[in-house]
């Protein structure tokens, strides 16, 4: 112990005495250890350990329902109670819905989301309340309207309530129905689905009052809730998979009629259908690639200049052998100054950081949904940063530790009296250092470029529908089934008077957005006349809209027309489908008039087609969709959006929008209020965050490498000023030591080209699922790193050999 605090403190002095080389090095490890933790921390979040504040989350799995074409989508009340009862491989299984509601009195509400949640929900995630209790036994069962009781969140309790004790057995309004509160969720427990945080709980029972009476859970067909289940201990997700599969078979044999066709399997939460995970999946391996990537630029730097250093103290540690300093104790101490560096370096990470954030999170579009943190501060996260300090001052160090090791005394002590000089192996590991950054530099490069072109390529594409100049409303509505007449007169006021507005264009509602994190709704549809193949999914995706809502989003009408105000009566339903509904159920037909069954038994007439657009994601491949008239399928538990198209920016129209729909009707919630272009970015999320995440650590690695090639060749220069006055004494021009020098580095820089686009190559072809119209080998994006590498280090070739080539001769000849 007292030689180990022997060896700090001399650490400390030795850092102490190069204030400038300590901060350089120290700044450098902030950035490569910071960036690779936050990297981490995104993964932990997203893959790792998804469920915050769930014991044993790991044992948690989501049970999914597969349809025929292999689609996952989500299971219905009745087959979750089958599930529940029927599987062994579970010690128990939970089920939720999520939902917007409107939380205030009938003077004002503001949008909260909520979780509508089987009575077991807590107990088997193993939650423990923050104050009060969770659903007792008699709260559990799913008898409708039963009890209206509600656990509210932390965030909620300190927000609204001032997290005062006396909020348990106080009221709460949300969707104009009256809840008690119970209790409060721990504040490390944002909810089930990864990347949200919900504002309360209420039992499933409640779904009637919350959706205006509409009552999933006795209907087999609707499928709109996730399950959860946790695994007995012992028991694989293999096991359990395969037991779903089996109970799901049964059931289809059992209900045919709504489950015909339909599987079931168990995923890890990490690959469930719904929550952020299925951006950052994709998204958190690559950055996490980067970030090491920077690090070992980084780790090779420090080497360099560590190798350096070493060579300056060539007499310092020859000293200290001859007095009868082991080499081992030699070893130890130069890799304990790399480990105290490394560390410096880590907690400035981590300083950096926690300041910096959650970038990702900051590079979402906006979307109204309640995106949380997908960074957090915990214990596996600083663990991981302390082994990284560990195993990078190791990286770092191991270098010059062995060249302490390995030094000559007689050599060293003979060199003494006229200046360190390294030897040819010291130069050439200098060199392969240099070309292992330049290498690594082109791999984040490429990597930045590929994903910079497939924004720009995602950016540019048709979606089929235009989004600029259009105002996204969300309206939090709360009608009972019994007031649907009353909806479509607000409907009604809502278009006629925001359409008096100055600069408002065309004003229409629709139950779902095109391109945002939610895929939407679909139903099964029997076509007449169409012969379905063996075994084929069709569930189709829909929307619910009011007239005038293809004028809004500029999409096409090819036959037929538009829905009108006088699309309203229940024993006339039509639709509006799209070209790809034409070729896939009626090739060759004429579609208008033709009709199909939807909803059970409304036999839907076909008045219009238009183009396909992207319904879901950038640059899919069409699928059949269908529109149907609000005014005819209007549900109470549905919400609507307003598109407001306007002749300018849409941002301006925003508060005239608000003012009216709150004198139209001040009931009714309004939220997100934001441009639609806004909300489709989420269509290319994945690539932007990629382009510029990798674009800003490329272009510090890019930094980071010439620095190194720089500081290279500036030492190699200094150890060969009598060379270079010989070379000029003997009649060697100043073009002459410049390109000698130049020629040194770019060699080197060619080497680390060579390899750094071959392993360009490589990593490209992992990640060329989540780039967008761009090849994996994309002759420009590598041209653009070959290009932006060699200009940048040609410049720090230049430096060194401008000084060069104005050496003194006379100077040079006396400088040993």
């Amino acid at each position: 112990m007292t030689t180990l605090l022997h060896d700090l403190r001399f650490a400390l002095r030795m850092m102490a005495k190069s204030p400038w080389f300590t901060t350089v090095a120290a700044l450098s490890l902030a950035i490569g250890i910071g960036a690779s933790t936050m990297a981490f921390g995104w993964v932990n979040c997203v893959l790792l350990h998804p469920l915050e504040g769930v014991a044993q989350d790991d044992r948690i799995v989501s049970i999914e329902t597969v349809t025929p074409s292999g689609a996952t989508i989500d299971s219905s009340y009745l087959d979750y109670s089958d599930f529940r009862d029927q599987a062994t491989s579970f010690s128990g299984m939970l089920i939720f819905k999520e939902r917007a509601v409107a939380l205030g009195d009938d003077r004002r509400s503001d949008r909260a989301w909520a979780y509508m949640v089987s009575g077991n929900y807590f107990d088997v995630l193993g939650v423990r309340p923050a104050a009060g209790r969770f659903f007792t036994k008699d709260e559990q069962d799913a008898t409708p309207g039963a009890h209206p009781v509600t656990v509210i969140s932390a965030a909620m309790w300190k927000s609204r309530f001032g997290g005062d004790k006396n909020t348990i057995g106080k009221t709460i309004r949300m969707n104009r129905r009256t809840f008690t509160i119970v209790g409060v969720a721990p504040e490390n427990f944002p909810g089930t689905i990864v990347g949200l945080s919900f504002d309360a709980f209420v039992p499933v029972s409640m779904l009637p009052e919350l959706t205006g009476g509409n009552n999933w859970l006795e209907d087999r067909n609707n499928r709109p809730f996730h399950i959860l289940g946790r695994l007995k201990e012992g028991v694989p997700v293999e096991t359990a998979r395969a037991e779903v599969r089996n109970i799901a078979q049964r059931l289809e044999q059992a209900y045919p009629d709504s489950n015909a066709g339909l599987g079931a399997t168990a995923v890890a939460v990490r690959d469930a259908r719904y929550g952020v995970q299925t951006l950052f999946s994709r998204l958190a391996p690559i950055l996490l690639g980067a970030g090491v990537v920077i690090l070992l630029i980084v780790c090779a730097n420090l080497a360099n200049l560590l190798l350096a250093r070493a060579a300056a103290r060539e007499k310092e540690l020859a000293v200290r052998l001859a007095m009868g300093a082991g080499r081992g104790r030699l070893f130890r101490q130069v890799l304990t100054e790399s480990l105290l560096l490394a560390l410096l370096g880590g907690g400035l990470g981590l300083v950096f950081t926690y300041l910096l954030g959650d970038p990702l999170r900051m590079l979402l579009p906006v979307t109204g949904l309640p995106i949380t943190s997908l960074m957090r501060f915990e214990p596996r996260v600083f663990v991981f940063c302390f082994l990284l300090c560990v195993g990078t001052g190791v990286l770092f160090g191991m270098a010059p530790a062995l060249h302490a090791l390995r030094s000559d005394v007689r050599e060293a002590l003979k060199e003494s009296g006229r200046g360190a000089t390294e030897g040819g192996r010291v130069r050439r590991l200098r060199g392969l250092l240099v070309v292992s950054e330049v290498a690594l530099a082109a791999v984040a490069l490429a990597g930045a470029g590929l994903f910079a072109r497939s924004f720009e390529n995602a950016s540019r594409v048709d979606p089929g529908f235009d989004p600029h100049n259009v105002l996204l409303v969300g309206l939090k509505l709360s009608f009972s089934q019994e007031e649907i007449a009353q909806a479509h007169s607000y409907f009604e006021r809502v278009r006629t008077e925001l359409a008096r507005l100055p600069g408002v264009q065309n004003v229409s509602l629709a139950e779902n957005v095109l391109l945002g994190f939610d895929y939407g709704s679909w139903e099964q549809v029997d076509v007449d006349g169409y012969v379905p193949r063996p075994n084929e999914n069709l569930k189709i995706y829909r929307n619910i809209v009011s007239p005038g809502y293809f004028e809004s989003l500029r999409i096409p009408l090819l036959e037929g027309r538009d829905f009108t105000d006088a699309d309203d009566s229940p024993r006339d339903y039509v639709a509006v489908v799209n070209e790809a509904f034409v070729q896939h159920f009626l090739p060759g037909q004429s579609p208008l008039g033709h009709t199909f069954t939807v909803w059970g038994d409304r036999r839907t007439r076909i008045i219009g087609v238009v183009k396909n657009s992207d319904y879901h994601k950038l640059g899919q491949e069409p699928e059949p969709y269908f529109f149907v008239s609000l005014k005819q399928f209007y549900f109470a538990d549905s919400d609507v959006a307003l598109q407001v198209r306007t002749a300018g920016p849409p941002e301006g129209m925003l508060p005239s929008v608000r003012t009216k729909l709150q004198s139209i009707d001040p009931r009714i919630g309004v939220f997100a209020g934001i441009p639609m272009t806004d909300f489709t970015a989420a269509g290319t999320y994945v690539q932007k965050s990629a382009a510029l995440v990798l674009g800003v650590l490329g272009g510090l690695g890019l930094i980071l490498a010439a620095l190194g090639l720089y500081s290279v060749l500036a030492y190699s220069i200094s150890q060969r000023t009598h060379e270079i006055g010989v070379r000029v004494t003997l009649g060697a021009q100043q073009w002459d030591i410049l390109r000698l020098v130049v020629r040194e580095g770019m060699l080197l820089v060619a080497l680390g080209l060579a390899l750094g686009t071959a392993g360009g190559f490589g990593v490209s072809r992992l990640v060329v699922g989540s780039l967008f119209g761009v090849s994996a080998g994309d002759p420009a994006s590598f041209a653009a790193m070959v290009a932006a590498l060699s200009s940048v280090t040609l410049l720090a070739c230049y430096l060194p050999a401008r000084c060069a080539s104005r050496t003194d001769p006379m100077v040079a000849l006396r400088y040993e």
